[in-house]
This record gives C-alpha cells, structure tokens and sequence, in this order.
C-alpha cells in the first residue's frame, strides 16, 4: 500500500504538503489519495490538500509547495522579505507575520488564509508595481525555496500598505539601513509603480538618507503627478515632492 507514496516522498525529501493536483501527476489518482489518508499516511487540510500524518506545515512550508506544485506565484514581500534579508532590525511582537502578495488573476485559496498558521498572514492582492514581477527573485529561507521581494521591492511594498502612514519614522530607519540598492532596479520599479504616493514618500527618504543611489536616478523619468498628497492631516509640508508628512519624520536627523 505504502508504495507509491513512499516512491513520491525519496524523489520529494522535504515536502511536508501534497496538493491533489500535483500528487496525480506524480500517478497517484484522487481514489488512492483517499485511500493513503484513511490508511494515516496522509491528513486532510481542504478538499484536495493534504498535509503528512503527524506533520505540521509551516505557513512557508504551505507557500513553498503552493508555488512549485501548482505552477503559482505568491510573492513573499513588504517587511517579511525585508527580514528575511536582514535589513529589518525591528523584531515584530508575538507571532510573527508574513506579507503575502499576488496578482488578481491569481488569489490566494480562503483554506489557506484562513487558516491558523506559524505566522500571521497580511495578504494583499495588488498589481501596483505592474504585473511581471520585477524585483521579485528566488530566495531560500529555511530550506523553502520561495518568491521573495528584493530589499528595493519590498521598500516600495512597505510603502504601499494600508497601515503605512501610522509608522513612516520607523519604515525611515529601515530606508536608512538601505545602503546597496541597485539604482537601476530602483529607477524600473518606480517608473512603473502607479502610486504616487509611494513614489514621493520613497525619494523623500532616499534624499533625507543621502544614499548615494539615489544620486544615479533619473528624478525626470519618474511621473510623480501635480496635485497636492497629504499623508497625515497635519504635518509638515515637504514641497519638493508637494506632500505633507508627520513632523516627527521631518525633524528626525
């Protein structure tokens, strides 16, 4: 009986997640998938979604084989890969969370955000830096091998969060520790990016930071719009990039 999936799991060592789809390409069909769970080889997670008896899947684990499975493309980004690359110095309190990007074409299971995992999920289904996933670049973090947002992606990402404008003075701090982006990815992402809210509050702190990438872009190329952004309703008024941030950013030194 345990053949087959013994066959399945040496050719795939770490694999802790089968998905159905994937386990009938390997020849193992919906009957004898059942069959392996009501022997106790495998456990069921959602219809077609089993995970190995006595395992428990990590959230990364989950998203690493939703990947390479099924053919997906689930990004992690925003401070999740800004950690996962050392840059983010700021330890997150409790369970730790994981940003989880995709496109609209391409959303997220409910089994899979909803469930109770290792990590709390923050996912956003966005298309605001385009749609061919520049900057994004395969990474390996605890032996899963994922889609992860470069520091100069991931910055953008941060920028763009629904909480952004609440904690700007800390993702500043991290803008300062961004001392070896590529200008010219940097000069591509923001070329595309539609908001311009994020493309100001991002030259803004380059030029506060005085990296010397920020040196190399072409401020010209980059389309910032014309009419006036307030992030907070009182701050300070920044005119060069005609926003109004908090104070406590504009006084940091």
């Amino acid at each position: 009986m345990a053949t087959k999936i013994q066959q399945i799991l040496k050719s795939n060592p770490d694999t802790k997640i089968l998905f159905g789809e994937w386990l009938s390409r390997q020849g193992l069909d919906a009957k004898s998938q059942y069959a392996y769970m009501k022997s106790g080889w495998l456990s069921r997670l959602s219809k077609g979604v089993y995970a190995l008896q006595s395992t428990t899947p990590t959230l990364m684990q989950t998203i690493s084989a939703y990947n390479s499975q099924l053919s997906k493309e689930c990004i992690v980004g925003a401070y999740t890969a800004l950690e996962m690359r050392g840059y983010s110095h700021y330890l997150s309190m409790g369970k730790p969370q994981a940003y989880l990007f995709t496109g609209k074409d391409d959303k997220l299971p409910t089994w899979l955000t909803q469930r109770e995992w290792d990590m709390t999920i923050k996912y956003m289904v966005t298309s605001f830096l385009g749609d061919d996933h520049k900057g994004v670049e395969p990474f390996v973090s605890n032996g899963n091998e994922l889609l992860v947002s470069s520091p100069e992606r991931a910055m953008l990402e941060c920028l763009n969060l629904p909480e952004s404008s609440a904690s700007l003075l800390d993702l500043y701090y991290i803008m300062e520790s961004l001392t070896t982006l590529r200008p010219k990815l940097i000069q591509s992402l923001l070329e595309t990016c539609t908001s311009k809210k994020v493309k100001r509050l991002f030259l803004y702190m380059a030029e506060k930071a005085g990296h010397q990438w920020f040196r190399a872009l072409n401020l010209d190329s980059i389309p910032l719009g014309t009419s006036r952004y307030m992030i907070v309703p009182t701050g300070r008024y920044i005119a060069k990039y005609n926003i109004t941030i908090p104070k406590e950013l504009a006084e940091y030194e």
